[in-house]
């Protein structure tokens, strides 16, 4: 899975396979995951602690745009990671 960014140990991660609809993205933490949907934010699925799940709302929120292009057009773009 191509890497977008990192920031605080949480490794950021998109899936360019159309098949795996909703649009969304995978945060990995250690050894907890959460897949995100990138229309809401909202963790669809996974395990990370609500902590890990708020810095990675609050990053995607910054780059919901760019999120969305990447999921749209299979081009992978690094993205900053949340300061």
């Amino acid at each position: 899975m191509p890497e977008i960014t990192r920031f605080y140990g949480i490794v950021i991660q998109i899936h360019f396979n159309r098949e795996h609809n909703p649009p969304h993205f995978h945060a990995i933490y250690g050894d907890k995951e959460g897949a995100f949907s990138i229309k809401t934010l909202e963790m669809l699925y996974g395990n990370l602690s609500n902590k890990a799940q708020a810095l990675v709302k609050e990053w995607a929120k910054q780059y919901q745009k760019e999120l969305m292009q990447i999921w749209d057009t299979k081009q992978l773009k690094k993205l900053q990671p949340l300061e």
